[in-house]
């Protein structure tokens, strides 16, 4: 994956002194940033920085409030995507964009469907979504439906959206905030493909060993502000930390030995099918005691979901047994679950996690809120909620601050994970299941959910961790679970564990 040597001579891209404001509030404050043709130019900041808030002026759905958009040192101005599409500039959100139920090619050619005469010309447009998967190396079955395709898959759909569409420009709005590792690493081929064949690609992460990997330049912003602009392969992990918080990080989580206590979690040969009916989960049996974090270590699509869905009471299990302090939670409703026990930070935050159109402060107290203090006889207490918020923004960096009436779906993603951490944090359950806890957060914010999750540890809580980040789960569980094919294969000391040990078992290896 070595970096290929870019042109330098003519900027691609050129966003001077840029300003945002949404009323009182200032996104973006003076921001510079300068792309060139074949690079692959990083954006680094904390959550609610203001990153994706720049990049989602260059696409054209916001407008600046101030500043200059130069496209090929043209003057630009974006009032909306179809502008952006036109200066060959295409996006990829974090969220994506996809019909379920289309196909890949039905999705790609969306609105600029080939015709032949009046008919649609679905032949046409799926040779020509083959040709140019083949020519990047994206390996996608055009005739897919997009509900049936891992999150990897479906990200390489909306690539080549972009590219279906002329794009000389990618914006990449945190590409692996889901994605398994060796995904990760296939991506950042693709990318290195692209940039080769003359792309240049704006790559928003807060993870800084693919910023290392990948990229050839970083811009971090810091607080809606711009702080520099630096050669990548001149800093390390830790600088880029530093410029991106302001203070030194600490990468290793501190643990303090414990003795666990009691069995909370019992699984016993549990049996499940996936979607298609086939059988996912093939007796899978585990534990987790009060004071004690299991890791689930996997490659994707070997049954963690299921797994998950099922004790959370999203799905049921074709046999087998699943309970909390000896009390049977399989096949039971979520509302059970949660009275016995069971708490859980979802995969899907926002399918799953929260409530978009309601406010933060609602989604506080989701399960809550039939309870005193937020509600007396029926009445909502509105400033016992408000408090109730306001204490969880503070403690757990929400931002922006003051957010406690605004819709959950305005805030970044990252800032939304937060808000589920602080819900189910404060829930106080015996059990917590955390699936990819993570997932889209800064450095900063890792490091504090990661001192929260131990704090729960620490106080005889029982922890499910579920991640797709082989160094969370060696550096927070005290045992790992590694899962194939839907069984637990093999189970391992956290403390000492090796990575390639563990991609070794997770390939359905055995330990050496």
């Amino acid at each position: 994956m070595a970096k290929e040597h870019v042109d330098m001579t003519k900027p691609v891209i050129e966003m001077r002194n840029i300003v945002k404001k949404f009323g009182d509030f200032t996104a973006n404050d003076g921001i510079n940033l300068t792309v060139h043709k074949g690079e692959i130019h990083a954006i680094l900041g904390e959550n609610g920085a203001g990153k994706s808030t720049l990049m989602n002026q260059l696409y054209g759905l916001f407008k600046p409030t101030s500043g200059d958009i130069l496209v090929n040192g043209e003057k630009i101005e974006m009032n909306n995507p179809r502008d952006a599409i036109a200066a060959g500039i295409g996006m990829v959100h974090q969220h994506f964009m996809l019909v379920q139920p289309f196909t890949v090619t039905e999705n790609i050619v969306l609105g600029t469907e080939p015709t032949k005469g009046v008919q649609l010309d679905m032949q046409k447009a799926r040779q020509n979504v083959k040709e140019l998967s083949e020519r990047y190396g994206l390996a996608i079955d055009p005739d897919a439906k997009i509900e049936d395709i891992s999150v990897g898959m479906q990200q390489r759909v909306e690539i080549l959206k972009a590219l279906y569409r002329g794009a000389d420009i990618l914006i990449l709005d945190e590409p692996t905030s889901s994605l398994t590792p060796q995904e990760i690493l296939e991506l950042i081929d693709i990318m290195h493909a692209l940039t080769k064949d003359g792309k240049s690609i704006i790559l928003i992460t807060h993870k800084l060993k693919e910023i290392k990997e990948s990229a050839d330049f970083c811009t971090i912003i810091r607080l809606g502000r711009y702080i520099d602009t630096v050669d990548v392969e001149k800093v390390t992990e830790s600088d880029l930390a530093s410029m991106m918080v302001g203070r030194q990080v600490t990468f290793k989580v501190d643990k303090p030995e414990m003795e666990p206590g009691k069995v909370v979690l019992e699984v016993k040969d549990l049996h499940a099918l996936d979607y298609r009916g086939v059988e996912i989960l093939k007796g899978l049996s585990l534990s987790v005691r009060s004071g004690e974090i299991v890791g689930i270590a996997g490659i994707d699509g070997n049954g963690q979901t299921e797994l998950v869905e099922i004790l959370t009471g999203l799905k049921k299990g074709t046999s087998g047994e699943a309970k909390v302090n000896g009390v049977s939670i399989y096949n039971k409703t979520p509302h059970f679950g949660f009275e016995h026990g069971v708490s859980s930070i979802p995969a899907d935050r926002q399918k799953h996690g929260l409530v978009l159109s309601q406010s933060v402060e609602d989604n506080l107290i989701l399960q809550n809120y039939k309870r005193e203090p937020y509600s007396t006889h029926g009445r909502l207490n509105r400033p016992a909620i408000f408090a109730h918020a306001t204490e969880l923004i503070e403690k757990y960096d929400v931002r922006p601050r003051n957010s406690e009436k605004r819709p959950a779906g305005t805030l970044s993603g990252g800032n939304q994970q937060k808000v589920i951490i602080a819900r189910e944090v404060f829930n106080d359950k015996d059990l917590l299941i955390a699936v990819n806890p993570t997932r889209g957060l800064d450095v900063g914010a890792i490091e504090y959910v990661h001192r929260y999750l131990v704090e729960q540890r620490n106080k005889g809580k029982a922890i499910l961790l579920v991640s797709f980040e082989l160094d969370e789960i060696m550096s927070l569980s005290d045992m790992i679970d590694v899962i194939f094919d839907g069984k637990i294969v093999s189970r391992i000391p956290g403390k000492g564990a090796d990575e390639n040990e563990l991609g070794l078992m997770m390939a359905g290896g055995k330990k050496q």
